[in-house]
């Protein structure tokens, strides 16, 4: 019973693991730019995460926003969860001033810090 058990389920464990490196394809950011891929503009993707396309020849990645606030302007902020405003000196009396935080207008246009960028993902 146990050799008849293992022949049902040997061919769906195969499948499942050939599998399996065809499903995601990860790849990190500095690897990417490290590799000569092109950073498009701040974008969404279909599911309305923020990021950024990457592309080099035929390929191409998605890489999400990891930043979560940005100064905007002189005097302003930008928090992006949720694309609001802020008062940059509201902002920086409550955390400190010392924020390590990017340039909004940087992040639209692509002038990206590894440490601004989340994972990326291999896009079909």
């Amino acid at each position: 019973m146990a050799a008849m058990r293992f022949s049902v389920f040997s061919p769906l464990l195969a499948v499942a693991f050939l599998s399996l490196p065809l499903v995601a394809q990860a790849a990190s950011f500095r690897e990417l730019s490290g590799q000569g891929y092109k950073v498009g503009a701040l974008s969404s993707n279909k599911a309305g995460i923020r990021g950024w396309n990457l592309s080099r020849g035929s390929d191409r990645y998605f890489c999400e926003m990891r930043a979560t606030m940005a100064y905007s302007g002189k005097n302003g902020m930008v928090s992006a969860g949720r694309m609001i405003t802020l008062d940059r000196a509201t902002v920086e009396k409550r955390l400190g001033s010392s924020l390590n935080l990017p340039k909004y207008e940087d992040l639209k246009a692509g002038r990206l810090r590894a440490d601004d960028v989340g994972s990326c993902r291999k896009l079909a």
